[in-house]
């Protein structure tokens, strides 16, 4: 691994592609083309650790200057080439109309501010183009944050601080590599230490992992390395149509016309759910038989074991072999979660780990006053046609939106208070 961390003046964006963003984006951002392309959404940065001041650990000019960069791209056509070469499952997932609309996708302007020591940052406009933004703005502020650490570093502490970056790395793999059957995807863009830092991790967990790397999100890396690009989809989904409800009873359906919707455009292996918007055990409850026919779900919240084998008896439940079935693990993954959970349930059900932040930004411990240290920092919707969303998640400290609008959707739900657990990263 080279030297990824050298603190030097920035470079002229630090985002240099609308491809250096996840599968899940590009995605949604065809399916609400097609099937919302005219829904006006407002994302906000949220930071779920309020304890780190964020907009005074790191430079705002210079985050402006780059978010302005940000908003100059465009898909080059050798943008749009890649894309219309792909194929997933054997679809096509990006067939020329939609090339000629990304083509179109301008991102609008970003509203940046300063409030007690956290950072204001919201986009508002056509959906398909502002949930392009997530990505790379969350992206570029991580980066900015521990850029602005390492200048305060000797080239000494510098490599040090590297080198133990790289230890742990190489532990951490060298445990991976002796579970059998492993299947393990690179989730980590959004936070990542640095764009370099996450390219050379994912080039490390191919040479140490083999094909129990299935690839990455990034999509510019899996391009650039010859790597799938996996995705499925995001909350963002079920909280717009859920915003967008006219009724309870259409609120209490928007979960589920997502998914109707979702099928539309996409097929297996991309027909996975994600269950937890509202409240896995009510969604599995209500959901209508043909959602157990799907390729897999994803797991975000609550305790990831106790879900997954709650997933595997609703599948058996109905008549479904859980064996078939996918589940991506995505919550606040490390070694020890993924060793269990692999102990666990290997051989129930095919397992996969979509593995974030602590794979592509574990620099805990290793900085000054471990301000390394990632944060929970996210990037939601927070309105839809000037209607506040909600999330209510299994875990407390995700639960988004006005109190009066939560206490809704519990009510509409059925859905109990969430366990309280610590937030991940």
């Amino acid at each position: 691994m080279g030297q990824a961390l050298d603190p030097g003046p920035a470079p002229a964006g630090l985002i240099r592609s609308l491809l250096d963003t996840d599968l899940y984006k590009l995605l949604m951002a065809r399916w609400a083309l097609q099937q919302h392309p005219d829904v006006e959404v407002r994302f906000a940065l949220l930071n779920r650790s309020p304890r780190i001041r964020l907009a005074e650990q790191l430079d705002l000019e210079e985050l402006r200057l780059e978010l302005q960069g940000i908003q100059a791209l465009r898909f080059s056509p050798a943008d749009l080439a890649a894309l219309a070469a792909l194929r997933i499952g054997g679809q096509e997932v990006f067939p020329a109309a939609v090339l000629g609309q990304l083509s179109a996708l301008r991102l609008p302007p970003f509203e940046l501010q300063v409030d007690q020591g956290q950072l204001q940052l919201q986009f508002c406009g056509r959906w398909p183009e502002v949930m392009l933004w997530e990505v790379p703005a969350l992206a570029v502020i991580m980066e900015l944050r521990a850029r602005t650490v390492l200048r305060r570093l000797s080239d000494t502490e510098r490599q040090r601080v590297l080198q133990g970056a790289r230890d742990r790395l190489e532990g951490k793999l060298a445990r991976l590599a002796r579970l059998p059957g492993l299947q393990l995807v690179d989730f980590g863009t959004r936070r990542r230490f640095s764009a370099a830092w996450q390219e050379q991790v994912l080039l490390t967990a191919r040479e140490r992992l083999g094909p129990a790397l299935l690839g990455t999100s990034n999509v510019e890396l899996a391009l650039r390395h010859g790597l799938p690009p996996i995705g499925t989809n995001a909350h963002e989904l079920p909280m717009v149509l859920a915003a967008l409800a006219d009724s309870d009873a259409e609120l209490a359906a928007a979960p589920y016309r997502v998914l109707e919707d979702w099928q539309q455009v996409f097929s297996a292996p991309l027909d996975v759910v994600l269950p937890d918007a509202y409240g896995t055990e009510g969604f599995l409850a209500r959901a209508p038989a043909w959602v157990a026919r799907w390729h897999g779900m994803r797991l975000d919240s609550g305790d990831p074991l106790a879900m997954g084998e709650r997933l595997i008896a609703w599948w058996v439940a109905h008549g479904e072999d859980p064996r078939d079935k996918t589940v991506i693990f995505s919550d606040g993954l490390d070694v020890d979660a993924i060793e269990q959970l692999h102990e666990e349930l290997a051989g129930q059900v095919r397992l996969c780990f979509g593995w974030g932040t602590l794979l592509s930004n574990d620099f805990r411990g290793l900085g000054p006053d471990d301000a390394l240290a990632p944060l929970s920092l996210v990037c939601k919707a927070i309105s839809a046609n000037g209607r506040p969303t909600v999330k209510l998640s299994d875990t407390a400290g995700k639960t988004l939106g006005p109190a009066g609008e939560v206490s809704r959707y519990r009510r509409v739900f059925a859905a109990s208070m969430a366990a309280e657990r610590e937030l991940e990263v």
